[in-house]
């Protein structure tokens, strides 16, 4: 027999169905309370309620466990590549190896942007923010393809858009840093894979031409596959809100953009740099921040240690550090920044007030050191985890279309003023 949940409101008792995932998650469920009882649910910030069922990731903070459609995060960071995970989130299996090559072929084919889009950059000054650019530039795209903006019309017609929108994304990124330098774009090299085809174009100069280190590559590769989704997250939830008004693939990922633009959400690495840039310029006595940092009537906070949703670890962290220390290795940079990290990190490791409190480094704080070790300007790194989230955002937004999902449309409790009557402006 299926489990109910009581809930008794005004003297009336009513019955709620309790549903249960895969991994044995529990919810009730309140889709008809309303309806029965005239009441509302009040959950700030959604963080107790479930927006949707989703079969693409699998999240448990307690226990450090990711999975994309069941796989754990550890065996695809080690194996995959990051369009065969793309493949996976957005199609539901692995491919087979033609799949792949069809996949990549077809990614391939539409790397290239409109000539015209050019002129869109040129408009914008030269210290505009890159993810402000993005976000633009990917929902101009749906004026460039109008037979995207019907997303239901057929599979085809949907992968198409969905297969342009992987392929023109790095480019337009790249684009982005190339306009803040004032630098000449650099096109596609369709004969490098996805990631070095990116270092590419945003690093090779008219009279230097960029050979990417393998080391870097792999590194990349790995932090794209761990930032390619994390479940019901603000920009995931954002581009599914989007799309359920049935606006198109482009507006719905440019909103999500802009949700992983804010500083709560997608700037986190970004602040893990500019917390060891202040500790350098104040002498770089990394004990007294630490001091600082145990300091409960203190303000400072370490950015990039601890996880709001790991509670002990962050599995992603585990597989970047040997990822980062091998991108450190091979570039043999030296770097007081990244001097000022690696005492940082050992204190979290070592020290008995971090370890007490969790507070370990997590992915932010190592995808930081490696964007800045492989020379990724600051402001480009929420730029860097957009290309990432990318394959999760449109498995979120494939998904919610191919399930029907109805159009959102949250309650709110009103607290503001009763019925009043309008008063006249020379009687005010």
């Amino acid at each position: 027999m299926s489990e109910i949940a009581k809930i008794e409101l005004e003297g009336k008792s009513y019955e709620l169905p309790v549903i249960e995932g895969t991994e044995q998650e529990k919810a009730v469920d309140i889709t008809k309370l309303r309806g029965m009882s005239g009441f509302v649910t009040l959950d700030s910030g959604y963080k107790n309620t479930g927006s949707t069922t989703s079969a693409i990731t699998f999240l448990d903070g307690e226990n450090g466990i990711l999975r994309y459609r069941g796989y754990p995060i550890e065996q695809l960071a080690e194996k995959a590549s990051f369009l065969e995970v793309a493949y996976l989130l957005i199609y539901g299996e692995l491919p087979t190896t033609a799949q792949l090559a069809g996949f990549k072929k077809s990614i391939t084919e539409h790397t290239l942007v409109h000539e015209d889009m050019k002129h869109f950059f040129e408009a914008y000054p030269s210290n505009a923010h890159p993810m402000g650019i993005l976000a633009s530039m990917i929902c101009s795209l749906s004026s460039f393809y109008p037979d995207s903006l019907t997303p239901n019309r057929d599979e085809a017609a949907k992968n198409l858009t969905i297969h342009r929108l992987l392929a023109k994304l790095p480019t337009l990124a790249a684009w982005a840093y190339k306009n803040s330098m004032r630098h000449p774009f650099n096109y596609p090299h369709n004969d490098h894979d996805y990631v070095k085809n990116f270092l590419q174009m945003i690093f090779e100069l008219p009279s230097q031409k960029y050979e990417a280190n393998p080391v870097v590559v792999s590194a990349l590769n790995k932090l794209l596959i761990l930032h390619a989704d994390h479940e019901q997250n603000c920009s995931a939830s954002t581009v599914r809100m989007v799309g359920s008004s049935h606006a198109n693939l482009y507006a719905s990922i440019s909103a999500g953009i802009l949700a992983l633009w804010g500083p709560l959400h997608g700037g986190a690495n970004q602040a893990v740099i500019e917390m060891l840039e202040k500790i350098h310029k104040d002498g770089g006595d990394v004990d007294k921040w630490v001091a600082k940092a145990k300091d409960k009537d203190d303000p400072f906070r370490l950015m990039g240690f601890g996880h709001r949703v790991y509670k002990n670890f962050d599995p992603r962290a585990i597989i970047i550090k040997k990822a980062c220390d091998d991108v450190l290795q091979a570039l043999n940079i030296q770097d007081p920044l990244l001097d000022i990290a690696k005492k940082l990190e050992q204190y979290a490791l070592e020290d008995e007030y971090f370890k007490a409190r969790n507070l370990y480094p997590n992915v932010d704080f190592y995808s930081g050191i490696i964007y800045k070790a492989i020379g990724i300007p600051t402001e480009m790194f929420t730029v860097m985890f957009a290309i990432g989230r990318l394959p999760g955002w449109i498995a979120q937004w494939k998904e919610m279309m191919d399930n029907g999902e109805p159009i959102g449309r949250p309650r709110q409790i009103y607290t503001g003023y009763t019925s009043r009557d309008y008063v006249s402006i020379d009687k005010r």
